[in-house]
């Protein structure tokens, strides 16, 4: 019988997925290349990823490819795409913007990983006390450099107004992208040595916070939809309340701590599409 964890996890970003397209429809052709783009990109550099390091394995779930579930694909392409979407409504330089979708990715998988791998859904077979709660560091590198990687290879040439820009853009993102993970990929298991990793990563993921900060971005500075604050909403509670009921989520207590901080802070950064939400429902409910 097919875990139940399992199947919701693959309907809530199923959801994710039918925001994303629904705005990708809604805002063009554009738009809809650089989703479905995305998730071949997220299948693509997942293929990649466990041929060239063989550091973890995925459990079965309803719809795979290979050795992939494609819901993992999926679910790339809907974080990068809102990602984007919430970048591009702030005031970060242009080139910048790929920096914080890197980070903003982050936010997920700091609280994600750790309750997945206890859930089953994947494996790094490394215990659960291994670096971070069994999840490797090297894992938040990958994150990084896999939404970043794609932003800006797709940027690079969505900055033309033509047919090219349209076109070809998504192409660019999935190439620059898939060449960036694989070359990250390599630099950190296999020119790093492991007792460095931490020396490595750290100062690269806080030099891309410290580029953040310095640029005293503002953000929803022109519209931002809501499916922006959905996708990491619906990751973060769907997380939450599988690790509460299952109780994985208190071995240890850490996890739950770090779940709602991550939650709470998604919160903060969407603060403006949960006011216009609140306000959209009460106008509502005084008609």
């Amino acid at each position: 019988m097919p875990n139940t964890y399992f199947i919701l996890f693959e309907i809530v970003i199923y959801i994710q997925f039918a925001l994303c397209l629904r705005h990708a429809i809604k805002h063009g052709t554009a738009n809809l290349l650089k989703l479905f783009a995305g998730i071949a990109f997220g299948v693509l550099l997942e293929l990649a990823t466990i041929r060239q390091l063989n550091a973890y394995q995925y459990g079965q779930f309803m719809l795979m490819v290979l050795d992939v579930p494609l819901c993992i694909g999926v679910a790339w392409s809907c974080i990068i795409y809102a990602v984007m979407e919430f970048s591009d409504g702030s005031t970060l330089p242009y080139f910048t913007r790929p920096v914080l979708d890197g980070l903003l990715a982050l936010n997920i998988d700091l609280a994600m990983d750790t309750i997945a791998i206890r859930l089953g859904f994947w494996d790094w077979g490394q215990g659960l006390k291994f670096q971070y709660f069994g999840v490797p560091y090297a894992n938040f590198w990958a994150w990084f450099w896999v939404v970043s990687s794609f932003s800006l290879g797709y940027r690079l040439v969505a900055l033309r107004s033509d047919w090219i820009g349209k076109w070809l853009a998504p192409l660019s993102g999935i190439v620059v992208g898939l060449a960036c993970v694989l070359f990250t990929n390599a630099f950190i298991t296999y020119i790093i040595p492991f007792d460095y990793h931490t020396l490595t990563i750290a100062p690269v993921l806080l030099s891309a916070l410290f580029i953040v900060i310095v640029s005293r971005p503002r953000f929803y500075q022109t519209e931002v939809d809501p499916l922006a604050l959905w996708v990491p909403f619906l990751s973060h509670f769907y997380l939450l309340a599988a690790g509460l009921i299952s109780g994985v989520i208190l071995d240890p207590p850490a996890l739950l701590w770090i779940a709602l901080s991550m939650f709470i802070l998604a919160l903060i950064l969407h603060k403006p599409s949960i006011q216009h939400i609140f306000f959209q429902n009460v106008q509502s409910g005084r008609r």
